[in-house]
């Protein structure tokens, strides 16, 4: 079982986000906090009816660090007694917002992992994405992470961005490794929309090659690849929330815009922080089928090293599957077949099921 939950709130929207998050309710962050609370007392009752604890916890956002410390006192309070003695705890975190008193605080309270959306080292880069901090804080926010003694410590980087090139990206990838990082996460630019650059496509590349020149130079310097967009220095520094996921394991969701997932059901908690402040308990639910899960086990599989058992695969799809080995696409063990290219792992899961 994991535990997900959302804080809604930013210092600045960037252009490319289509998580829900507001940057003119701050003075709402009491009142969310505890009806964050009251929907995680309530959700909690889910792990004591069938004996479950927390493998990982992720606070995402939105920007978790908007928040004081102190404020998320007593949701440690509520899943201490959940969590798996080696349970994986990771907040996100902005470097303008991080403090080194901010991190010391998630620290003592059980934090243990931290993720930086740091997403270049380029000042120029960071204000075309409408990021609010610089290449310097985001430095400083990491190797004060490192100083408080976080387990984890995770970069993010945005590539496939207008005036992206191998050498610029590069840069921004040696940056990040003269760090005392232990994870990388490279995204390619999305365009989604409600976002600022939804009608300016202009501002994303797309350029398969420099994804790949991009993934092998990760590779050589340390970081293996270990999903689509994952990367880490060593196998015990990979993100287990994220593995979860990938698995298909059940989730609790817990605050406005969170998803929660279980009983083979999805529901979602309300956006709007007004509406969740006022009821935390109000879920949109969606029930998925057999098929659906089983989509989304291919789907997700391919996209990781996890990869996917072979017996959820009808004969049809197995002999699809063999065909794919013979042509050096997948590769198989006893029990699971795995993507040699996470590149292609939508496009070789659809042609499976279609």
């Amino acid at each position: 079982m994991l535990l997900y939950i959302h804080i809604p709130f930013c210092d600045s929207k960037c252009h490319y986000c289509a998580f829900n998050s507001y940057t003119d309710k701050f003075h709402l962050k009491h009142n969310y906090m505890k009806a964050l609370v009251k929907q995680l007392e309530i959700e909690l009752k889910y792990l004591d009816d069938n004996n479950e604890k927390f493998e990982t916890v992720f606070i995402g956002g939105g920007t978790p660090s908007s928040v004081k410390f102190e404020e998320y006192e007593k949701v440690f309070e509520l899943i201490t007694p959940y969590l798996k003695e080696d349970c994986e705890i990771t907040s996100e975190a902005n470097p303008n917002s991080a403090s080194k008193k901010w991190l010391e605080g998630m620290k003592s309270l059980g934090v243990n992992r931290v993720s930086f959306g740091v997403q270049s080292f380029d000042n120029n880069k960071l204000k075309l994405l409408g990021r609010s901090h610089n290449s310097k804080s985001a430095i400083t926010a990491i190797q004060n992470a490192n100083c408080i003694g976080f387990n984890g410590i995770n970069c993010d980087i945005i590539y496939g961005v207008q005036g992206d090139r191998f050498d610029s990206l590069k840069d921004d990838f040696d940056t990040a490794f003269s760090l005392p990082i232990t994870h990388l996460s490279a995204y390619s630019l999305t365009i989604e929309e409600g976002t600022k650059f939804f009608n300016k496509s202009e501002v994303k590349i797309d350029d398969e090659e420099l994804s790949y020149e991009i993934f092998d130079y990760i590779k050589s310097c340390g970081f293996d690849q270990y999903e689509i967009s994952n990367f880490a220095k060593a196998e015990k520094f990979q993100s287990k929330h994220n593995y979860g996921y990938w698995q298909h394991k059940e989730y609790l969701g817990i605050g406005a815009g969170a998803v929660g997932y279980k009983n083979n059901q999805r529901y979602y908690p309300s956006k709007s922080i007004e509406e969740y402040i006022s009821n935390p308990l109000n879920y949109e639910v969606e029930n998925l089928s057999n098929d659906d899960i089983k989509v989304e086990k291919v789907l997700l599989g391919f996209r990781c090293s996890t990869g996917v058992e072979l017996s959820i695969f009808s004969q049809k799809e197995l002999e699809k599957v063999n065909d794919l080995i013979l042509d050096n696409r997948l590769k198989k063990d006893k029990t699971k077949v795995y993507n040699l290219n996470f590149l292609l792992a939508d496009e070789l899961a659809l042609y499976i099921i279609e």
